[in-house]
């Protein structure tokens, strides 16, 4: 049996992890989990989102689904848990994390945006990141929900509602020398190319797609996980509740809260 890495998020916009993944190491198996029941993290306590990851947990062993590699492609919950959930599991975990770092090194300007969620913004690990990655940078927050819906309803759709992008982006008031953009949301480059439009191309983009998809790619040679020549079992998709308007066909599961506790 081939590694089976488990891609999660609150909704869709961790599909956008999981194709740089699967370009990268083509020869795993995978299956996508959405918490949509409670979509969007960015509205949800850090209590509730460790809570949720546990519960994840626990349906992963109960099921026996024998996930190798655990993708957590929300930074709102990377941001959270992750240290958290690391504890209480042997499963490799492996978050993402908005690319301060790279974007400070390229940015001419030396003012950079991070467009995140309001939870990625106020969180003490993006203020760590920041205080630890700008130095003579300075760092612009925007926090959004409203992106969060957009891009779902673009990815079930194939339809953008571009009155109501131009609207937020409007409201958000980008700093006009603001260079290089940080998409700290998985959601958010499902519309990055609508994102460059309205900025006629004047704000470089970035995400952390490529760096998580090169940082699994190392986990698998450092533990030693194989391929097989078996067919491929085809990606399967989980959700916490129904999805409308869309042709993605998704197991539905329901995932019951646990409470942490101190790990042995």
């Amino acid at each position: 049996m081939s590694v089976h890495i488990m891609v999660f998020d609150s909704g869709i916009g961790g599909t956008t992890v999981l194709e740089q993944i699967q370009a990268l190491i083509p020869g795993a198996d995978y299956s996508y989990f959405m918490d949509n029941a409670l979509l969007p993290y960015g509205a949800q306590s850090q209590q509730t989102i460790i809570a949720r990851l546990l519960a994840l947990l626990q349906f992963i062993e109960t099921a026996n689904l024998h996930v190798d590699i655990l993708v957590i492609a929300c930074n709102t919950a990377s941001t959270s848990a992750l240290d958290t959930i690391r504890q209480h599991t042997s499963i490799e975990v492996v978050g993402v994390v908005p690319a301060i770092k790279p974007a400070c090194a390229i940015s001419n300007s030396k003012h950079i945006g991070l467009l995140a969620t309001p939870s990625t913004i106020k969180s003490r690990y993006t203020a760590n990141l920041i205080s630890t990655h700008s130095q003579d940078t300075q760092v612009s927050l925007y926090g959004s929900t409203e992106l969060v819906e957009i891009a779902e309803t673009l990815f079930h759709t194939q339809k953008i509602n571009k009155a109501k992008l131009e609207k937020v982006l409007s409201n958000l008031a980008i700093a006009e020398d603001i260079d290089v953009l940080v998409l700290g949301c998985t959601h958010f480059p499902l519309l990055a190319s609508a994102i460059s439009d309205y900025y006629k191309q004047q704000i470089f983009l970035i995400d952390s797609g490529k760096a998580i998809a090169k940082r699994v790619e190392s986990l698998i040679t450092l533990r030693g996980f194989t391929f097989t020549t078996d067919k491929k079992k085809p990606l399967h998709y989980y959700a916490t509740a129904p999805i409308g308007h869309s042709q993605l066909s998704v197991e539905l599961i329901t995932l019951t809260d646990q409470i942490p506790h101190e790990s042995c």
